[in-house]
């Protein structure tokens, strides 16, 4: 394992309820245990990459910048805590209008673009929705469902859960899995 791949909303951070969106960094409300998760996977030499749906700013709710300032209001509160991001790949198009929306491509060729020596075979997708998990299985990679926090889960559950080659209540417990230092 060399790259990990993260959804943002809903994995890294408090997800709104469906149809909210995150649209400024003082909405940005890490979860439990994340920014020490992203602190022991740098540690451990593998690559963290944020993949995203920013459906949002298509529907004019909040801007580009915004999604960049959100960004960097993490990576320095990550670079606070001695962690970091190595990269921010989002789409901010509407649904069915381009091939960077999970589960497309787009942002893993984006990814692989900066990151030549990025494989699918050596690569992790965690995510809390079946848009997520469909697109690390379809390229290839291993998947992890994020399944503790059912309050804002979307549609598609079920086969996301069926689909995904593990499951986790939360990012923390999915990076112990990954790193074998889970005590079950």
């Amino acid at each position: 394992m060399r790259t990990v791949f993260l959804d943002r909303d809903g994995v890294l951070n408090q997800k709104m309820p469906e149809g909210s969106y995150v649209t400024r960094w003082e909405e940005f409300h890490p979860l439990p245990g994340v920014l020490d998760a992203i602190r022991r996977m740098n540690h451990a030499g593998l690559r963290v990459l944020i993949v995203s749906n920013q459906r949002g700013v298509s529907l004019g709710l909040y801007s580009v910048a915004d999604v960049d300032k959100i960004h960097a209001g993490f990576q320095e509160l990550l670079q606070q805590n001695g962690a970091h991001v190595d990269g921010f790949y989002f789409c901010p198009h509407a649904k069915h209008t381009c091939t960077c929306r999970k589960p497309l491509p787009g942002l893993y060729d984006q990814a692989k673009a900066q990151f030549p020596a990025i494989t699918p075979e050596t690569s992790v997708m965690i995510g809390d929705s079946y848009s997520d998990i469909e697109f690390g299985h379809r390229l290839g990679m291993k998947t992890i469902f994020i399944d503790g926090y059912p309050a804002h889960q979307k549609p598609g559950v079920a086969s996301a859960r069926e689909l995904a080659d593990m499951r986790c209540r939360s990012l923390p417990e999915a990076v112990r899995i990954l790193l074998g230092t889970d005590p079950q």
